[in-house]
């Protein structure tokens, strides 16, 4: 048990998903887990484990940005073990090649948080995701026929970005704007566990457009799909 998780030893799995919103964990855990248990309400984070395909599964909310998704890993990594993390999130996508509600497979994140700076001062670390979780969604995206691309994302402590920075990531081949997986990517590599991120586009920054609320915690199943069965892959 640790100071934000209240779980039991061994409550979870060593392979689990990641969603900023509480919610969306729970519509993971309800509609695609099967047996899933609730583990953890502390905070109203709710997290639970299940079987997918009879692979062990949990999956963790984390809430929004970095700092807070940072508490969360750092205890499922330190504490209990997690082995392979995948964030299944939202971004705001800045490039004209991306629509709403395609899905974003991330193999980089760039990032203008103080988190990087307080580690490592001067120095420039790149966040990057497991190669061998990129490549095993890369395949199955293809084969499940969904719009989709892979590419880098940039993790920004600003929601309402006052100073337009996603114009400057857009100029380097940025594909959105999101807030938690450049500090996933780092834990990983801190804590020598495998991590990646698969985000939908839930609103277009340059072309306009936008989804709900209710669509964003429970009609983005490709990447839910994407994220399980990625999971299965890699466990066989």
């Amino acid at each position: 048990m640790s100071t934000h998780i209240n779980a039991k030893e061994g409550a979870v799995a060593k392979n689990i998903l990641l969603p900023g919103d509480p919610l969306r964990a729970k519509f993971i855990a309800e509609n695609f887990l099967e047996n899933p248990v609730l583990y953890n309400e502390v905070r109203g984070m709710f997290g639970y484990t299940g079987t997918y395909k009879g692979v062990p599964v949990s999956v963790q909310g984390t809430g929004m940005g970095q700092p807070s998704l940072s508490i969360y890993v750092t205890e499922l990594f330190k504490d209990y073990g997690v082995e392979n993390a995948i964030r299944v999130g939202t971004c705001g996508a800045v490039t004209e090649d991306t629509e709403l509600r395609d899905t974003i497979i991330v193999n980089s994140a760039c990032s203008d948080s103080s988190l990087l700076n307080q580690r490592f001062g001067g120095l420039h670390f790149a966040p990057t995701a497991d190669f061998k979780l990129v490549k095993t969604a890369d395949s199955i995206a293809e084969k499940m026929g969904i719009r989709y691309t892979v590419g880098s994302v940039a993790s920004s402590d600003f929601f309402y970005d006052i100073n337009e920075n996603w114009k400057k990531w857009a100029v380097y081949g940025v594909k959105g704007i999101e807030m938690e997986s450049a500090e996933l990517f780092t834990l990983a590599a801190q804590y020598k566990r495998h991590a990646m991120a698969i985000m939908t586009v839930s609103d277009h920054i340059l072309k306009g457009g936008a989804t709900t609320a209710e669509e964003r915690q429970t009609t983005f199943t490709n990447m839910m799909k994407l994220a399980l069965d990625t999971i299965v892959e890699i466990n066989k």
